[in-house]
């Protein structure tokens, strides 16, 4: 068991928190597709992104680290260069790595099997493979397209001319991924604009890729068969990981933190947008451009919070910050409403689920929607046992509940917060809160 003590007095000081999740995944299988030696430095040691790394290594790419560092070298093998790999790519828990990837193979004219564990074998691949197929893919898979999965890859691949049915950065991209390796020009639209490291990655490895809008769509158009050159990284902090211990200062009583380096690609930061609506003093300097993406310094000082309806349009910049904002709005004065939220059904968990019957055991007053829920902010009473459903981010959302209530907060499982947030317990108690991990 993992637990946080109630109450803490103060949480504060300079924090680092790993690096971009999302960044770390792409920069590995750009890294593996250019020609040359690719640099990343900062990649994220977490279970997610190692796997990812297996599978680029299983696929061809000559990957090398030092023993217990975060700066990678690949050698690469070019647009078309994969060869099939020998054994099943396991993803553990890394949706954007499974999903990805197939889009990396699905232009080769060989069989890829893919699995994970129990939590991403339940997770649905339909809005993935449906795009794949269309491009000569096929699919082999348990019932309701779930893993462990085999995509046999198209003998003569074609481009697709593609609306995205619902907002998906993953299906966008993993059809990309597989527009570089077909023929012609490969179109992506998307009526809801999400996030778009893959376009800016693959603008900075050389691609001939072109963003526009059009009819009301974002539109994005990839030639085929590009050279991609090899190119020197360095991975920025992962938002998603700074939305914790940035929410812990706002809610916590005389506190202040600052974290340095975070990225704030648009597309990204709809939480600190949230959370200022919300009545946050958050504090953003030092902004540049790193390697084609927006980063700065926040810095998070206690506030008093009110509650507020969040925009849906936002809803993209910010799905995966959703739960850690159900803490945030569980302590403000005041309802806060969240709809649009239906992509947080399918995530590593039913997150909608999993935060509204989490708050409820903590005695918060949350009501919930098949798109939302709406939270009635006070006090947490805490005092109860919260299962996280093999979710990283429920996990950590509940630890961080636990600095501000009445009562102990205690979960089922912290070993899934490595997937994203490695040596989150130490890094949280240096600055003031108290996580303990209790074996089983």
């Amino acid at each position: 068991y993992s637990y946080i003590y109630h109450k803490i007095r103060h949480f504060s000081g300079h924090i680092t928190v790993p690096g971009d999740k999302s960044i770390s995944h792409r920069a590995l299988m750009f890294g593996a597709m250019a020609l040359g030696k690719t640099s990343i430095k900062n990649l994220l040691m977490a279970h997610d992104v190692m796997h990812t790394k297996s599978a680029m290594r299983a696929l061809g790419a000559d990957i090398v680290a030092p023993e217990s560092s975060t700066e990678f070298s690949i050698q690469g093998v070019g647009v078309g260069g994969f060869k099939e790999p020998e054994n099943i790519l396991d993803f553990g828990n890394a949706g954007t790595g499974s999903r990805l990837t197939m889009g990396l193979v699905a232009p080769y004219d060989f069989s890829t099997t893919f699995t994970g564990d129990a939590s991403l074998c339940k997770r649905p691949m339909g809005r993935i493979l449906t795009p794949l197929q269309q491009m000569g893919v096929k699919a082999f898979g348990r019932s309701g397209q779930r893993l462990p999965l085999t995509l046999v890859g198209a003998e003569d691949p074609v481009p697709i001319d593609y609306t995205c049915p619902v907002a998906s950065a993953q299906v966008k991209s993993a059809i990309l991924l597989a527009g570089l390796n077909c023929p012609g020009t490969t179109f992506v639209r998307e009526k809801i604009k999400t996030r778009d490291h893959t376009e800016k990655m693959l603008k900075f490895f050389g691609a001939d890729i072109e963003t526009y809008f059009e009819d009301d769509h974002y539109v994005i158009a990839l030639k085929g068969y590009p050279t991609l050159e090899a190119q020197n990284i360095i991975v920025p902090a992962d938002p998603s990981s700074a939305a914790f211990p940035i929410v812990a200062a706002i809610i916590t009583e005389d506190s202040q933190v600052t974290i340095e380096n975070v990225l704030l690609n648009p597309e990204r930061a709809g939480l600190f947008e949230t959370l200022k609506d919300m009545g946050a003093d958050i504090e953003i300097t030092n902004q540049r451009q790193q390697g084609g993406e927006d980063i700065g310094d926040i810095t998070a000082r206690s506030s008093r919070l009110k509650g507020i309806d969040v925009p849906k349009e936002r809803v993209s910049s910010m799905i995966d910050e959703f739960p850690i904002l159900c803490v945030a709005a569980a302590v403000a004065e005041g309802t806060t409403s969240m709809r649009g939220l239906e992509e947080l059904r399918v995530k590593e968990s039913d997150r909608i689920h999993a935060m509204v019957g989490g708050l409820k055991k903590i005695g918060v007053h949350v009501k919930e929607f098949e798109d939302g829920m709406d939270i009635l902010g006070g006090d947490i009473i805490g005092g109860r046992h919260i299962e996280t459903f093999m979710d990283h981010r429920i996990a950590m959302s509940f630890l961080i509940a636990g600095a501000v209530a009445q009562n102990s907060v205690s979960i089922d499982n912290g070993a899934f917060i490595a997937t994203s947030f490695p040596h989150f317990d130490t890094i949280m108690n240096m600055h003031g809160l108290h996580i303990e991990e209790i074996a089983a």
